[in-house]
């Protein structure tokens, strides 16, 4: 049995990496710049506030950085990037990842970081972006959902998440038990939204809570 007094060196090295992700400390490769490091986890877990904490990180090291975001995330503000919290930066609203790859084509040279929130409305085609990116030397940060409200991986997140060099999993708080959240529900007409329902909802009249694994509930339609 283990000694609770006894910290082992993975838990020291595990600690240690928790605190550095807490202060929003990203490790760097020595001597060459150019990874991509994503930002994930449940609705309302802090991403956006997390994403737009590094950006400003940035801008205060005096280092150029462009941030894009869908069109489709109309939250708060059409043109910026808005946390629950209200903190928000500017951005470029995109429609697709083409109108990425055709902004960037059009720079005189490559910022040394492009944030993106909400990944995971985008199509296939950003994960080369993204990829081709870190490549050419830039630092990419992406933050969005990692899974969808049926507790199913969203989109191209996985695949983001397979060739990032760092993942900061964050966690909200279980609005049933107050356990750590790590999924998201979506609640219509009080009434947990089933399995079957579109991913991505426009103009519904829908809200969602944070839920750990045990209280997110996803009925199916012929149960």
């Amino acid at each position: 049995m283990k000694n609770k007094n006894i910290i082992s060196l993975l838990d020291l090295k595990q600690i240690k990496e928790y605190n550095n992700l807490k202060r929003g400390m990203v490790m760097e490769f020595r001597g060459r710049d150019g990874w991509i490091e994503v930002i994930c986890g449940s609705m309302f877990a802090g991403k956006t506030e997390e994403l737009i904490r590094r950006i400003t990180r940035i801008k205060y090291a005096k280092k150029d950085i462009i941030v894009f975001k869908p069109i489709i995330d109309d939250r708060y503000e059409k043109t910026e990037v808005v946390s629950h919290s209200q903190r928000k930066v500017k951005s470029i609203v995109v429609k697709d990842s083409a109108e990425i790859k055709e902004y960037i084509n059009n720079l005189e040279k490559l910022p040394y970081a492009i944030a993106i929130d909400e990944v995971q409305f985008f199509d296939r085609g950003l994960i080369q972006i993204l990829e081709d990116l870190a490549n050419k030397g830039t630092r990419v940060i992406a933050a969005g959902l990692d899974l969808d409200f049926r507790g199913e991986p969203f989109g191209i997140m996985p695949d983001i998440l397979a060739r990032a060099e760092y993942v900061t999993k964050l966690h909200a708080i279980c609005q049933v038990c107050g356990d750590l959240a790590t999924r998201t529900q979506r609640i219509i007409d009080n009434k947990p939204a089933y399995y079957e329902d579109e991913i991505i909802l426009v103009s519904a009249k829908e809200k969602y809570e944070a839920r750990c694994r045990h209280c997110h509930e996803v009925p199916h339609h012929d149960k």
